[in-house]
């Protein structure tokens, strides 16, 4: 087998295990009709609406491409239905006409529905996370018009890479560090990444194989964004320095830590739980509590009243933690969203 079949084999079996994956847990996505979760049955022999249904989001790059490429060839065989969607943000000259030639693909390997959805990016949290949350909000949008069991993502090993280095670099803590989650819910839809432990090179690898032209996003190269300068400028510097295993153990940095967290998590929630009184949190409970906790309890409570998650950081969760383990009768602590926390009496509460 040539290195560009491997290169093919390698994601179209991640993208077997994760619909695999997805379809023996019940909890993910819209219910899945048994009879397509039993691949014993023939897969020709069902209706085509009671096979559950995955949306490729595909921008037409070599990483998104390569997905839907092995999706379309894995999903039917695997008793699933295969759909594309590409978003137009609308940020660049022909990025539309880009779109449409990715649904237009799409269509000729009978990838149903595929649609462009073009979103307007706004300005909050910069172009990066603005550009993002609109992706995600049409994503959510088209699944939930579709009843899809999920949404797959093209993010790769180097993304996953890339993202520990920002979280790193900004001081983040586990859950940053922790890098982007192989499967998550969002708004009710399941997001899947199958291509976490898949490099860049074997994605393009793979397209070249199947005959796919791949677009090179111009974003993915502008030194005004800061995961393009850790892309073209810090890691190939590491992986000069340190060697090509930087990249996947940057990666495994995330699986390892991710573990950890989700059961400092699991702790946590129940620790909040024991923490709530009368609408606010009791400071004994709190100050018992061990400090990874503490803070996660802390970050739940205030992100129940309104605070945005992604503008929490770790000098807001110490200010909160001191008004517990360091109160001397300071002031109330402010927080995004217009959100005032005080302690009063033995209770932290919302001002």
């Amino acid at each position: 087998m040539s290195r560009l079949e491997v290169s093919v084999a390698a994601i179209r079996g991640a993208v077997r295990a994760a619909l695999t994956g997805i379809a023996s847990t019940a909890a993910y996505g819209p219910k899945i009709d048994d009879r397509a979760v039993d691949l014993g049955n023939a897969v020709e022999s069902l209706p085509v609406s009671a096979l559950p249904l995955a949306l490729v989001a595909c921008s037409g790059g070599a990483d998104s491409l390569a997905l839907a490429g092995a999706a379309a060839f894995v999903g039917p065989r695997a008793g699933w239905r295969v759909g594309v969607v590409s978003v137009d943000h609308g940020l660049q000259e022909g990025s539309g006409l880009r779109a449409r030639q990715v649904v237009e693909w799409a269509e000729t390997v009978g990838l149903s529905p595929a649609e462009v959805v073009t979103v307007s990016v706004g300005s909050s949290g910069g172009p990066e996370a603005a550009a993002r949350d609109a992706r995600y909000g049409a994503l959510v949008e088209v699944a939930q018009r579709h009843s899809a069991s999920a949404v797959l993502l093209g993010h790769t090993e180097d993304d996953q890479a890339e993202t520990v280095l920002l979280a790193l670099a900004r001081g983040a803590g586990p859950r940053g560090i922790a890098g982007m989650p192989a499967v998550q819910e969002r708004d009710g839809v399941v997001f899947v990444r199958p291509l976490l432990g898949i490099s860049r090179a074997v994605c393009r690898s793979a397209c070249a194989a199947m005959g796919l032209s791949v677009w090179d996003d111009p974003h993915n190269v502008d030194p005004s964004f800061a995961r393009a300068r850790v892309r073209s400028d810090v890691m190939p510097t590491l992986v000069s320095s340190l060697g090509a295993d930087v990249v996947p153990n940057l990666a495994r940095t995330a699986s390892l830590v991710a573990a950890d967290a989700e059961y400092l998590d699991e702790l946590a929630s129940v620790a909040f739980g024991q923490c709530l009184v009368d609408g606010g949190l009791e400071v004994k409970a709190l100050a018992e509590l061990p400090a990874p906790l503490r803070s996660r309890v802390l970050h739940a409570w205030v992100t129940s009243l309104g605070v945005p998650r992604a503008s929490l950081s770790y000098r807001h969760i110490a200010a909160l933690d001191a008004l517990v383990t360091a109160w001397h009768g300071q002031g109330s602590t402010q927080l995004p969203g217009n959100i005032s926390v005080g302690r009063e009496a033995n209770r932290l509460v919302s001002l």
